[in-house]
């Protein structure tokens, strides 16, 4: 028996609970190898099934629950703080967003299955107000799915797994050694691109005291406001003579934006990545004229410069 079997067979529990438990909190540390390893100790006996799965299940609701409530209690404040936190800064929570607007609690168990859409999904819930109950039955639900599907195949595969354990463990610590400096290589890669397209972002940023000065001018110009329907809801203000338009949308609406007219485009993300991402795409389409808000609402807010809170026309 190796020495990674005897680890798993003597800790295998709190280990398997802890791992599930801190990737659902976000922290970009896979669960999937443990669950896999706890399948194939299922399939030779040295483990209990119903154990393993019941300790996914609640390792994913604790994680879940308190998500949900930061999101009921905070909103905003807690998609901001995943976004900045986030190896690829707003595009995980957007999309986890456009899931949950299209798909509602069905969401939630989709995103279970979807690396970093599982910690995002569970807030969004919170801030649209669902019953706690409701959620929490949905969310017991998909957990015990994501538990028995992948504990199912590393039961199903449990001798290709033992013989990969086996050679790991015949090979020391060298190839840990290689397993991490292959994470390494992928947290650095992820936080170079962020990097890089930060920088590029920030060529034609506009400040909101620029806007607010061309305002007061009276230029003719078209903003954009790119926040989901739940953002505006949690935060229903936006800017004065801002178009609801949103980031889904860009592909099949650009055209009906004016390219005679400068552009304004904001979101609520820290690093309005999103508004960033949106000027580059509609100056491929020809509109040369967009920049992005710098700090984005948060940024005019800061400086009481004045919102309007009636329901955003669209274009």
């Amino acid at each position: 028996m190796s020495h990674t079997s005897e680890f798993l067979i003597r800790h295998g529990a709190p280990c398997l609970f802890a791992a599930v438990f801190i990737e659902q909190m976000g922290v970009p540390l896979p669960a999937l190898p443990w669950l896999l390893a706890a399948g194939a100790l299922c399939a030779s006996g040295k483990f209990n099934p119903v154990v393993a799965i019941g300790l996914t299940v609640i390792g994913c609701v604790l994680a879940d629950a308190f998500w949900f409530q930061l999101g009921r209690r905070r909103g905003n404040q807690v998609l901001k703080f995943l976004c900045r936190i986030s190896l690829e800064p707003d595009s995980c929570v957007r999309r986890t967003q456009n899931l949950y607007t299209r798909y509602g609690l069905k969401g939630v168990a989709v995103a279970k299955f979807l690396p970093g859409f599982s910690t995002i999904a569970p807030p969004l819930a919170g801030m649209s107000h669902v019953n706690v109950c409701r959620f929490l039955l949905v969310d017991g639900f998909a957990s015990l799915l994501y538990g028995v599907c992948f504990i199912g195949l590393g039961f199903v595969f449990s001798n290709q797994i033992e013989r990969i354990a086996s050679a790991i463990s015949q090979t020391g610590g060298s190839a840990l050694c290689v397993l991490a400096g292959l994470l390494a290589i992928y947290f650095a890669y992820k936080f170079w691109r962020r990097q890089s397209l930060l920088r590029e972002l920030r060529m034609a940023k506009i400040t909101v005291e620029e806007l607010r000065q061309k305002q007061t001018a009276g230029e003719s110009l078209i903003i954009l406001d790119l926040r989901s329907s739940l953002e505006l809801e949690q935060d229903p203000g936006f800017i004065l003579g801002a178009i609801r338009f949103g980031i889904s949308e860009v592909e099949s609406r650009y055209q009906e934006i004016p390219r005679d007219r400068e552009v304004i485009v904001y979101c609520s993300c820290p690093n309005e990545v999103s508004s960033a991402r949106v000027a580059l795409l509609l100056h491929r389409k020809g509109i040369m004229q967009v920049r992005p808000l710098l700090g984005g609402i948060d940024a005019w807010r800061a400086l009481n410069y004045p919102l309007d809170f009636s329901k955003p026309e669209s274009t």
